[in-house]
C-alpha cells in the first residue's frame, strides 16, 4: 500500500497537490468551526465551575448542546441552519456571493480565506514530507498551529484543549522515530517549556510585568515534542524576529502601546517553518557562518 502512494505520488505530483488542498480546505472547515467554538465552549466550561465553586450549580440554567458538533451551523442573525450544499468550502462562498441565502446577512471573507490557507498548506507539507505517516502527522501539526494561532490572535490565550493533546501525540509519533528520535524529543518538550518560563520569571523580576502567558510555555514545549530540542533555537530566533517585524508595523501603523500583541501566532510560523525547513535552515546559517 505504502508503495503504491509512493508510486502514485511519483507519477502524479499535480493530482496529489489537488487532491492535498481539496482535503485540505475540508478541514479548513473544520478548523473554522474550533476557531469559533471552543472558546466559547471554555467559557461556559469556566461559568460552570465558577458557579459550582460559589454553591450556585442548581441555580444555573440549563443549555442547550454546545460542542464541535452541536448546534449545527448556522447564520448568527437569522438563525437559519446551513445546508450541507450552502457549506461546501469556498465554492458555497463564491456562489452565495458572500451573503446568508435566508436573510443575506454578509458572511465573513475570513472563513474561506481559513479554507484556502489550510488547503494550501495542506498540499504543501504532503509534497514535502509525502503520502505517508509522517506526512499525515505533520498535517495534524499544521492544522493544530493554524487553530492556536487564530484563537491567540482572537482570544489572547492558547487553550490547553490542543496543546496538551499535542504533546503527548508528538511524543507517541517520536516514539516511533517519525520526525526525530525520542529522546530529542523529550528533551525537546522538557527544554522548550522551560526556556519562556524562565524568560517569563526574568522578565517579571526586572519589570514587575508579565510579558507572556503560560500557553506560550506549552506550546513551545509542544513544538519540542515534535521536532525536538535542536529546533528550539530556531523556532525562538524565527518567532522573536517575526514578532518584532510586525509588532513594530502594528504600533508604526497606530496600534495601540497598552494593547499586549498575542505572541501565539509567532511562535506557530516559526514552528511550521521550522517543521518543513528547518534542518535546511540551520544548514544554510552553519555553512554562512563557516567563512
Amino acid at each position: 500500500m505504502i508503495s503504491q502512494l509512493a508510486l502514485f505520488e511519483a507519477e502524479y505530483p499535480l493530482q496529489v497537490f489537488a487532491i492535498s488542498l481539496v482535503f485540505g480546505s475540508l478541514i479548513g472547515s473544520f478548523l473554522n468551526v474550533v476557531i469559533h467554538r471552543m472558546p466559547i465552549m471554555m467559557q461556559k466550561e469556566w461559568e460552570s465551575q465558577a458557579n459550582e465553586v460559589l454553591g450556585q450549580a442548581e441555580e444555573a440554567q440549563e443549555s442547550e448542546t454546545y460542542n464541535l458538533i452541536f448546534p449545527n451551523s448556522h447564520c448568527p442573525k437569522c438563525y437559519y441552519t446551513i445546508k450541507p450544499w450552502e457549506n461546501i468550502p469556498i465554492v458555497s462562498y463564491l456562489f452565495l456571493k458572500g451573503k446568508c441565502s435566508s436573510c443575506g446577512n454578509r458572511i465573513s471573507p475570513r472563513y474561506p480565506l481559513i479554507e484556502l490557507v489550510t488547503g494550501v498548506l495542506t498540499a504543501i507539507v504532503i509534497l514535502n514530507f509525502g503520502l505517508n505517516l509522517t506526512g499525515l502527522t505533520c498535517c495534524i501539526l499544521t492544522w493544530a498551529l493554524l487553530s492556536l494561532a487564530l484563537i491567540d490572535f482572537d482570544h489572547q490565550f492558547i487553550p490547553d484543549d490542543i496543546t496538551l493533546p499535542m504533546l503527548w501525540l508528538g511524543l507517541i509519533c517520536n516514539y516511533f522515530d517519525l520526525i526525530t528520535l525520542f529522546g530529542n524529543a523529550f528533551w525537546g518538550a522538557v527544554t522548550g517549556y522551560l526556556v519562556l518560563w524562565s524568560v517569563f520569571q526574568v522578565f517579571k523580576l526586572v519589570t514587575g510585568k508579565e510579558g507572556m502567558g503560560y500557553g506560550d510555555f506549552k506550546m513551545l514545549a509542544m513544538l519540542g515534542a515534535w521536532m525536538g530540542w535542536q529546533m528550539l533555537p530556531l523556532i525562538v530566533i524565527l518567532s522573536s524576529m517575526a514578532g518584532a517585524i510586525i509588532g513594530g508595523a502594528l504600533i508604526f501603523f497606530g496600534r495601540d502601546r497598552a494593547v499586549p500583541i498575542s505572541f501565539g501566532p509567532f511562535l506557530a510560523i516559526a514552528g511550521w517553518i521550522a517543521l518543513l525547513w528547518g534542518n535546511e535552515i540551520t544548514q544554510m546559517y552553519l555553512k554562512f557562518t563557516a567563512f
